[in-house]
């Protein structure tokens, strides 16, 4: 079942999303040659415990940190360790939050150093995919506008995979619930989008297919074809007035307002 917020409820969820946002700030400005993927995990516990939450990857199904850290070839479920950083990785981070039962989920990718013009690149698609699905996520569309968005957005980028067989997701007193948010669609297909429903969105792109296996560590998610890859997430409100971007500290209205969307921030 679909769980349907109130507006109370959307504003204790922003409460998550804003803790998820300021871990994820502290982690990008982390980010650095020669620093552990561990230091990473440390930087986004120390934020989220300072505010008082608690991280919803931490234990999840036996996962055992606070953040995904994945590098260069890795997609997601990157598990956060040893690894020193070095200049040219390419890095994505997954944070999640909980406040008061309330879950927040974002994402982000970033370089460690000056990037290519190849990672700026992907970064952007990934990044524009992420928006795209964001403002068609309004009240009265469907789910399929959205994979249709992210997936046309990637095909009109350049020569992208888009990774095979791992969606978006519901959000709210859990972590993943229903609906399933995926990255492909038909325009005008698929569940109806109401008031009150929020979701995660994730585009995972890569510079080649998008074919992936798992690590011996059964969570960490590397592509087929060894290639580079870029994750983008945010947490989303349908909400009458608009899409409501939890996890944006501004509730996404610049982005949406660049995209000719309003945004239903409360």
């Amino acid at each position: 079942m679909i769980q349907l917020k109130s507006a109370d409820q959307i504003r204790r969820m922003r409460s998550a999303g804003l803790v998820v946002a300021d871990a994820l700030n502290a982690v990008r400005e982390a980010v650095a040659a020669g620093a552990t993927t561990a230091d990473l995990d440390a930087v986004a516990a120390g934020v989220i415990r300072k505010a008082g939450a608690t991280p919803s990857f931490l234990g999840y199904l036996g996962y055992p940190a606070t953040i995904c850290v994945s590098v260069n070839d890795e997609v997601v479920h990157g598990i956060p360790g040893p690894r020193v950083l070095a200049e040219g990785d390419i890095v994505s981070v997954d944070c999640g939050a909980i406040v008061d039962g309330w879950h927040g989920d974002a994402a982000f990718t970033v370089t460690v150093g000056q990037p290519t013009a190849a990672d700026v690149a992907l970064m952007a698609a990934t990044e524009g995919a992420l928006w795209a699905g964001l403002a068609a996520s309004q009240v009265g569309m469907r789910m399929g506008d959205i994979g249709a968005a992210i997936s046309g957005h990637v095909a009109a980028a350049g020569a992208y995979g888009i990774l095979d067989g791992y969606v978006g997701h519901g959000i709210g007193t859990e972590m993943h619930m229903d609906p399933p948010v995926p990255n492909e669609g038909r325009a005008g297909k698929g569940l109806r989008l109401r008031a009150g429903m929020v979701i995660a969105i994730e585009p995972m792109i890569t510079q080649g297919t998008g074919d992936s296996r798992v690590l011996a560590d059964d969570w960490t998610v590397v592509t087929a074809d060894g290639s580079r890859s870029a994750h983008f997430e945010h947490t989303v409100a349908i909400t009458e007035a608009g899409p409501w971007v939890l996890t944006a500290p501004d509730g996404g209205s610049q982005r949406l307002a660049d995209l000719g969307v309003a945004c239903g921030a409360a």
